[in-house]
């Protein structure tokens, strides 16, 4: 990455995530940070333990999750940075 640890990078990231209006972002692309940002600080690989999809919403956040379980969480930390900084961008902020 840069000069910066991976860690601090993916926190300012979240924190700029904050910054960018939500109905601004398309559905599948909030569903994607969302299943990087759970594997990227989960403690398990098993999304299953804690998870019980009781509706549509917490199933389609559960799909988003189970795609990126396979990835290791640095790495999902690498991507979410690299989206949300793109969102960033794209949006001029």
């Amino acid at each position: 990455m840069s000069e910066k640890d991976l860690n601090t990078l993916f926190d300012e990231a979240f924190s700029n995530a904050q910054l960018i209006p939500q109905e601004s972002v398309p559905q599948d692309m909030q569903l994607i940070l969302y299943g990087l940002y759970k594997q990227a600080t989960s403690e398990t690989s098993n999304p299953l333990l804690f998870q019980n999809p009781q509706d549509l919403r917490n199933a389609f956040k559960l799909n988003a999750w189970m795609q990126v379980k396979n990835l290791p969480p640095d790495e999902a930390k690498a991507e979410y940075i690299k989206i949300i900084n793109q969102l960033l961008k794209e949006r001029n902020l």
